[in-house]
């Protein structure tokens, strides 16, 4: 399962990838808004987006192209490790069901 996950701190980006991998999951991590981001997004199978860490540009980019591409979107409040896990959970659980 992909995962694009747009926000969280840069510093724990590590920790990011390792929560996923313990998950099941490739996560690829966008701290702050690169350049062509709508393209970089790709086809995840869900979007993660830290809501208290990230500019309100790469929320509307994220979420329009997931309409577009007609990816779900999760939203987190909080940037941290256990909400990463906790969400990478229900996304588990939605897909199996």
């Amino acid at each position: 399962m992909s995962i694009v996950l747009v926000g969280g701190h840069e510093r724990m980006l590590d920790e990011y990838k390792t929560i996923g991998n313990k998950h099941g999951c490739k996560i690829k991590v966008f701290t702050h808004l690169p350049a062509r981001f709508e393209k970089t997004i790709g086809q995840p199978d869900a979007i993660v987006l830290f809501t208290s860490t990230v500019s309100h540009k790469m929320v509307h980019t994220a979420v329009k192209e997931a309409k577009r591409k007609k990816i779900p979107v999760i939203r987190c409040h909080t940037s941290s490790g256990n909400s990463l896990k906790e969400t990478l959970k229900q996304i588990s659980a939605k897909i199996v069901h």
